[in-house]
Formats: C-alpha cells, structure tokens, sequence
C-alpha cells in the first residue's frame, strides 16, 4: 500500500487520473460505436506530429531558461526552411532533409538572437518569450507577402505574389515519414513507423546531448547558478546554447507536422501552437526547471490521445457532430490545468 501511495505522489495523481480517464475512452468506445484501431491510431499520428515540438521545450526547462513560450521562434524557422526549400525544387527525401539543412543554421541565428535578449530579461523569460513569439508572427505575417517567391505551387495564384495561407506538399514530401516502414493492419490501423522512429531518434540524441559535458553544465546552471558558476561554467553561454538548441528542435518539429499533415499554414498558424506543447511537457510531469524525455513521451501521449479520443466518444453518445467545440473546450481546459497547476521545485 506505501509503494503505492510512493508512485501515486511520484507521478502524480492528475496524470493517473488522466490515464484512467483515458483507458476508460478507449474501453467504451467500441460500445458507442467508434473504431478502436482507428482511434489508436489516430492517437499515434498526432503523437508523431507533436512529440518533437514538445521536446523542444526540454533544453531550456534544464538550463533554468522557463517554458518557451517563444517556440514560434523555431516554428517560423522551420517555415523559412520548407518554403525555401520548395522554391528551389527540392521533393521527396531531399525536399525534406534539405529543408531540415536549410531551416536549422536560420533557427540557430534566431535562437541566438533570442537568447541574448533572454539573458537581459532574466526571471521574466516567459513573459517575455511569448511577446517574442508573438511579435514574430506577426511581423511575418507582412513578410511572407514581400518575400521574393515565385514558385506557382506556393503564389497567390491572382496576384504570382505573396505566399497562400495554406500550401500544400502533394508534390513535395507530403508524409514521407508517415509512410516509410508504416505498418497497416486492417482497414483502420496504421502505424506511422518512420515518423515515430525519428521522434524518438530526435529525443534520443537530445538525451546523448544532456549526459555529454554540455548538457550536464546546462543542467547545473538550471539547477544551481552559483555553483555552477563557482565552477567556471558560463550562466548566459548555457542558457544562450539551451535556446539556440530549443529553437532548432521547434524548426525541425513544424517540418515533421507538416508532412504528416500534407501542407504548410502561414501567417498566424503558429501563434498559439506553444500552449499545447507546454501543456503536454507538463502533464507529462514536468516542471517549470526539470523535464525529461519520459515527460515528452508520456505527456504527448496522454495529452493527444484525451484529444483524439473524448470528441469521437461524445460524438457517438450524443449522435451529434460537436468534435470541433468539444477539442477547442477540452484543450484549452487541459492547458488551463498545466499551466495554473502547481509544481515542486526541485532545487
């Protein structure tokens, strides 16, 4: 009964209480009439999807740096990537792995830059970060309309200026992760193998990254400044690195969304796509300075299987298609509990 207690206060009763809560979905829906493969894997999609954005929000946790609210920063970076990429004519494997060349020395000099300003603004990063991420939008938003592309696929079509809202990748590297190695059972089922593998291989060299002397400065400076300090270790040099390296991870996480969804938004679609993530970190377990790769797995999992799940349940029960405002309500409620919950700090 103590061990139990232990896990139950080590994991955290909201979490067990979200789990159940969805094991629960899962086990009625198959009543109600709604597939339970093609739930499972809808839910591993949009895990796929969101994972490494969520991982994004990891090294500037540990680097003491708060939750980045700025991830648009890195998302804008990635969209720089993916439409440069498109302009010069890159498809398939090498549209996307070029993309992901272009846009990561751009979100290093945006992470750069991001991180200087953060360093001036210490205790404040997260309200700062978020007008950070805001303003970039939106100061975007008037230059995806005076960039230079040219490229038809990408080009309001009446003026041959300024980028569409909504840019597909039919003829680019729509799903290219989703479909290689995907397993199919059935009808319903599919397994998003490669996009899964390279979520987890993403998270596996950001794991390498923190046991390597870097990353275990980067963690002292978050755990401890002064000590870290005493021991020759740059407080703003581990914090700018932290943000450059979050920011990176957000450019390459908007690329794997896109091509599972098969286009590109612009304009002001990232505005808000941080709030699900720092939700989902913290569901997962983690606090405002310490995160782990098990809180980005467990916390994705949870957070985009309640997404997926509790509409269609609903949906079947009531026969009535409410899926769009019962995901608005049940999300911002989720984020309204991760961010207003109260977390311990570890010192």
């Amino acid at each position: 009964m103590l061990k139990i207690k232990e896990f139950a206060a080590d994991f955290g009763w909201p979490r067990i209480i979200i789990f159940f809560f969805l094991i629960t979905l899962f086990i009625v829906a198959p009543f109600v009439g709604v597939s339970i493969s093609m739930s499972l894997s809808d839910t591993l999609n949009r895990f796929g999807q969101n994972a490494i954005l969520v991982l994004a929000l990891v090294p500037m946790v540990q680097a003491g740096c708060g939750l980045n609210f700025g991830l648009p920063v890195g998302i804008i970076a990635g969209l720089l990537g993916a439409t440069i990429a498109m302009q010069i004519g890159l498809t398939g494997w090498f549209g996307f792995f070029g993309a992901v060349a272009i846009c990561l020395p751009i979100a290093a000099l945006f992470g750069w830059l991001y991180g200087q300003l953060l360093n001036k603004v210490k205790g404040e990063e997260m309200t700062i970060a978020m007008y950070v991420g805001f303003s970039l939008v939106t100061f975007f938003s008037i230059l995806w309309l005076l960039l230079p592309y040219s490229s038809p696929a990408m080009v309001w079509g009446y003026t041959g200026k300024g980028l569409r809202t909504t840019i597909t990748l039919d003829n680019f590297w729509s799903r290219i992760l989703n479909d290689f190695m995907a397993v199919r059972i059935g009808e319903n089922f599919v397994f998003p193998t490669g996009m899964i593998l390279f979520a987890l291989f993403c998270a596996f060299l950001v794991y390498l990254f923190f046991r390597s002397k870097t990353g275990t400065a980067m963690t002292a400076v978050g755990s401890n400044p002064d000590f870290a300090r005493a021991g020759g270790v740059s407080s703003d040099k581990m914090r700018t690195i932290s943000v450059m390296l979050s920011t990176m991870l957000g450019a390459v996480g908007i690329l794997v969304y896109q091509q599972s969804f098969g286009f590109i938004q612009m304009y002001q679609a990232p505005l808000f796509m941080a709030f699900p993530a720092v939700a989902a970190l913290l569901i997962g377990g983690a606090s405002v300075n310490k995160a782990s790769m098990l809180n980005v797995i467990v916390g994705t999992f949870l957070f985009q299987g309640i997404l997926t799940m509790t509409p269609s349940v609903i949906n079947s029960v009531l026969q009535t298609d409410m899926s769009e405002v019962i995901r608005i309500v049940l999300s911002n409620g989720m984020i309204l509990y991760a961010l207003t919950r109260k977390t311990k700090v570890t010192k």
